[in-house]
């Protein structure tokens, strides 16, 4: 047991560091499991059991249905509505996000929700001159708590289903589809309320209403224009060639002979004299610049926006140029990766000016920074770039996308495939795993998406890190893990009513998964729940209920939950920011979580509980 202990401190640790990404972390856990059998009882078929778990194949399943519905546009569509209905009413704008987030997140997987969604917000913020701080917090809040709706809302509630079933055995079956929406509904409706009367006072303008993104991202001291002069030994070279010499924190933007401004392609431009390069830049690395390369500043030098946006030239190979905010995806394969070792501008044919980490922006080294999920990066890109970008999983594009990439015309297709699934688990014989898989295939039967975009709809993520920690709590269970902390917890809780040590479980979790990965918090706090609620003869469901709705609202960190991460950095916020708001919305949903499971489902059966 205190082996497994061992192994559970060390996850932990790994996870809430995370030297490496959760997913290894995850998988390392089987190897160390498996190597450590004698003690942990997890032989190499149990170390990857997970892989076959009804819970990590639903969960795949459940990713290729939300791409199918984000690849015709439903979400998207509505979005455009409700930009026009809201107008410029503050009050219509965060009503109308809460409401579309926290309802579709209850049938379509909460993260691409909020993916597509903050394009939206961006624009509804650009149209009104306001801050997109105010609407994304609401927007990532409210899309965790659709999420407790249904069975299918997050991956968090499908694991917990399987959990429970597995150490029920023969006495419990997995969660109904509706099982728990009557109290996903009120934790919803109170959450709403929460937010639409206390975000416009607790949730900061971190980032001010937009004019200008080079005056966002604070680049006005790193734009800058110089001249080549004769003197310059950058004349006559491409300006590849000029650039690979130099070692100095440069990057040359644009390129003005004359009338004519150039963009990319400009690795094989020769210089000339009298050329001016547009440069972003430290005041150093220009200093040094200037004096070694015969290079000299700009008369009367200032870059914007507009002047770093290049229309498309017919008699050349330019194209137009424009700036951009990209959301680097909790999921994506880039993160742990420099600009450097991405080979970023050459790969994606976009320059990097800035990156923007929560409140903090970054100008300096950026190629030497590895990148984090949720960091914003300001690019300088053609249209055809942003479009790839928009439809690459990797990125979320803050900002109108043109529409073409979707299939609307499959819409009603792709709406009335999830809508079999939802009613196929729930009202006939056929598990959840079943209908989901033949939803993914009638996805790609009907068009709604190509077999390719199967593999690159799954957060493989996700599936590592169900897969790797699935183990982890059997390990807990058959070394009698799990009950020897249940005891401890109803010895340290002795005296208190059950309905007390209900909402001591719901907080606990919830710090857990305020810190680690919410999969993670379920796998571990399920087991103890069950044997603490089995040891004082109180209703099981109940308890394992309450660690599912805290696992799948975390709201105090920016790291608890994949959608916080998504709106760190467009949003600008702190870390702080989200404990301010994020905070007595916790703690109002662990009252009304407590005694929404008591008055629905009870806590103690007829005969009453064993009191600890």
């Amino acid at each position: 047991m205190f082996v497994v202990f061992g192994v559970i401190g060390l996850a932990l640790v790994l996870f809430l560091t995370e030297p490496v990404p959760i997913d290894i972390t995850a998988v390392a856990l089987i190897v160390v499991l498996v190597v450590l059998e004698p003690f942990t009882t997890i032989s190499p078929a149990d170390g990857i059991s997970g892989f076959a778990s009804p819970a990590t194949i639903t969960v795949l399943a459940m990713f290729v249905l939300s791409e199918g519905i984000r690849r015709t546009g439903v979400v998207r569509t509505i979005g455009d509505r409700i930009v026009d209905w809201t107008g410029n009413d503050p009050k219509r704008q965060l009503g109308a996000v809460i409401g579309l987030s926290g309802g579709s997140a209850g049938f379509i997987n909460n993260t691409p929700v909020v993916a597509v969604m903050i394009p939206m917000v961006s624009n509804i913020a650009n149209r009104t001159k306001t801050s997109p701080s105010t609407l994304l917090m609401p927007l990532s809040f409210a899309s965790m708590m659709g999420g407790t709706l249904t069975l299918i809302g997050t991956s968090t509630n499908i694991l917990a289903s399987d959990v429970y079933d597995r150490l029920g055995g023969a006495e419990t079956t997995p969660f109904g589809m509706f099982e728990f929406t009557a109290l996903g509904v009120l934790v919803l409706a109170v959450g709403s309320v929460y937010l639409f009367v206390a975000s416009p006072w607790l949730v900061p303008e971190r980032i001010k209403p937009r004019e200008d993104l080079t005056e966002e991202f604070q680049m006005t001291e790193y734009l800058t224009e110089v001249v080549v002069t004769e003197k310059s030994p950058f004349v006559g070279k491409t300006i590849g060639q000029c650039f690979d010499e130099v070692d100095i924190d440069a990057d040359l933007l644009q390129l003005v002979r004359g009338s004519k401004a150039f963009t990319e392609p400009l690795a094989r431009k020769q210089v000339q004299v009298d050329d001016v390069l547009v440069l972003r830049t430290d005041r150093d690395s220009l200093i040094e610049l200037i004096e070694t390369e015969g290079l000299k500043l700009a008369p009367d030098a200032e870059v914007d926006e507009t002047q770093l946006q290049v229309e498309t030239d017919e008699t050349t190979t330019e194209t137009e140029q424009r700036l951009v905010e990209v959301v680097v995806s909790p999921d994506s394969g880039i993160i742990g990766e420099t600009l450097e070792t991405l080979s970023f501008r050459d790969r994606y044919d976009a320059s990097v000016l800035a990156i923007r980490r929560g409140g903090e922006i970054i100008h300096a080294r950026m190629d030497e920074r590895p990148l984090r999920g949720g960091d914003t990066l300001l690019l300088q890109a053609s249209d055809d770039t942003v479009r790839r970008l928009a439809g690459n999983r990797a990125f979320v594009v803050v900002g109108d996308v043109e529409r073409p990439q979707f299939r609307e015309e499959k819409t009603p297709i792709a709406v009335g495939i999830v809508a079999a699934v939802v009613f196929g688990a729930a009202f006939t014989g056929y598990s959840i795993l079943v209908t989901a898989l033949a939803g993914m295939v009638a996805m790609v039967v009907s068009g709604c998406l190509k077999p390719n975009e199967v593999y690159d709809a799954v957060d493989w993520n996700v599936i590592f890190l169900l897969a790797g920690v699935i183990p982890l709590g059997m390990a807990m269970e058959r070394t009698g893990g799990a009950e020897w902390l249940a005891a401890v917890t109803l010895s340290t809780a002795g005296g208190y009513e059950p309905i007390v040590l209900l909402g001591v479980f719901y907080l606990v979790t919830a710090a857990l998964t305020n810190l680690i990965s919410n999969n993670a918090s379920v796998v571990l706090m399920i087991p103890v729940a069950f044997d603490a609620a089995a040891a004082i003869g109180a209703n099981v469901f109940s308890f394992v209920l309450a660690v599912t709705f805290a696992a799948s609202t975390a709201f105090m960190t920016p790291v608890g939950y994949q959608t916080n991460l998504m709106v760190y950095g467009p949003g600008g916020y702190r870390f702080s920011d989200f404990a301010r708001v994020g905070g007595p919305l916790q703690l109002l949903l662990a009252v009304v979580t407590t005694l929404g499971i008591a008055a629905i489902w009870g806590v103690c059966p007829p005969g009453g509980c064993t009191v600890p």
